[in-house]
């Protein structure tokens, strides 16, 4: 790479300290707003919790939750999967998860009702209540209640906000929140069919939700991958139309399609599920390949060796090399490694972000250095524990 190349690798530094304090990146007034937008969220999520208690009795409720725990854990399994390249802050994460099974219910169980009783009272119908509920505000009044959270989050972290995986898994938590408190309800008040419910709900289609929201997380993941910075707000519509026309989708084959539901089910939702799977895996290479390529410059300007290179673009390497490093150096060198290859990934990230425009040259510049400072360290580190540690060749 020529030396003239605005976001090309610094040369490395003759030594870098073995101990190294990485650079304080929120200020105190930061810490606690996110510490008050974490503590509303949580009362916002009890309150939805105990008003779901009350209208299903507590009893039930309590089974109800229990049930929902399932749902809710495969989800999850399914975001974490997916989020291994840099995995997302859990602060963050927990955030996104209280919002939709807080704010996000409560605003729909409010307005869902509201509608349902406003209709029916014009009409004279309850039937017509129910279907405006479930056809035209559930469906949009839930995606913008979740979406309100994953643009939340998309606006308090720009700056590590990815691209179209960041999208995904931060719709996904939020929608994992929401479908838990939601079958909270549906579990509580099903009595005969709870077994039916649980299995409809619980295992054949909990990732429903996901794949909602998956359409506004994948529209702000392109918004952070784009070079215009207001392209947030033309995107982020356009993903809440589509998750808002998916949902009142899967709404009207639940009335309609009676007898034919599984069919229905077994033809779209299913080909759709795998359709979003073989993106996530797709999605999943691409990072891969964004990190050996970016990589490889450090390493042709010294940074990193070829087989580090090999590892950090490898999850199964990855995983060995921890376990390696924990074997030869103690949980001290274990962790240590585990930093070498967040802040090396992250370093990837970031060059790929300013190769393409989307971050300031001059930010790159520093951050870039305190990474590759960080990564020196980090390995200096994982190579002193492995040598001082008992049985290491001398």
């Amino acid at each position: 790479m020529s030396s003239h190349d605005p976001v090309g690798p610094t040369s490395p530094p003759g030594a870098v300290p073995a101990q190294w304090v990485p650079p304080r990146r929120a200020t105190r007034m930061r810490d606690m707003a996110g510490l008050l937008a974490a503590a509303l969220v949580g009362v916002a999520a009890l309150a939805a919790l105990a008003l779901i208690l009350v209208q299903v009795g507590v009893g039930k409720g309590v089974v109800g939750t229990a049930l929902a725990v399932v749902p809710l854990s495969l989800v999850l399994l399914g975001i974490r999967w997916l989020d291994r390249w840099e995995p997302e802050p859990r602060g963050a994460l927990a955030f996104g998860l209280l919002w939709g099974a807080g704010v996000a219910v409560l605003i729909s169980l409010v307005v869902n009702d509201l509608t349902m009783y406003t209709v029916a009272q014009a009409t004279g119908d309850l039937d017509a209540g129910v279907l405006a509920a479930m056809l035209v505000s559930a469906p949009v009044v839930e995606e913008l209640a979740k979406g309100a959270g994953v643009l939340v989050l998309f606006l308090a972290r720009r700056r590590y906000f990815d691209g179209v995986v960041d999208g995904l898994v931060y719709a996904g938590v939020v929608a994992a929140g929401f479908a838990f408190t939601e079958n909270v309800l549906y579990f509580g008040r099903a009595g005969d069919a709870l077994a039916e419910t649980f299995v409809l709900r619980g295992l054949a289609t909990p990732f429903a939700h996901l794949l909602f929201t998956a359409c506004t997380g994948a529209a702000l993941g392109l918004a952070a991958r784009s070079r215009h910075r207001a392209a947030a707000w033309w995107l982020f519509p356009l993903g809440l139309l589509a998750a808002m026309v998916g949902h009142a989708a899967w709404n009207a084959t639940s009335l309609y399609a009676g007898s034919g539901y599984l069919l229905v089910f077994a033809l779209v939702q299913v080909p759709l599920f795998a359709g979003v799977v073989g993106l996530a895996v797709w999605l999943r290479r691409q990072e891969s390949a964004v990190i050996r390529r970016n990589l490889a410059e450090y390493a042709r300007a010294g940074w990193f060796a070829p087989h580090e290179v090999d590892m950090l673009a490898s999850l199964p390497r990855r995983s060995t090399a921890v376990g390696w490093a924990r074997r030869a150096g103690g949980s001290a060198a274990g962790e240590a490694m585990r930093r070498f290859q967040r802040d090396a990934t992250t370093l990837a990230f970031r060059r790929q972000l300013a190769a393409t425009g989307r971050i300031d040259l001059r930010a790159h510049a520093a951050s870039e250095r305190d990474l590759l400072t960080a990564v020196t360290a980090e390995r200096h580190l994982v190579l002193a524990a492995a040598a001082a540690a008992p049985g290491a060749r001398r």
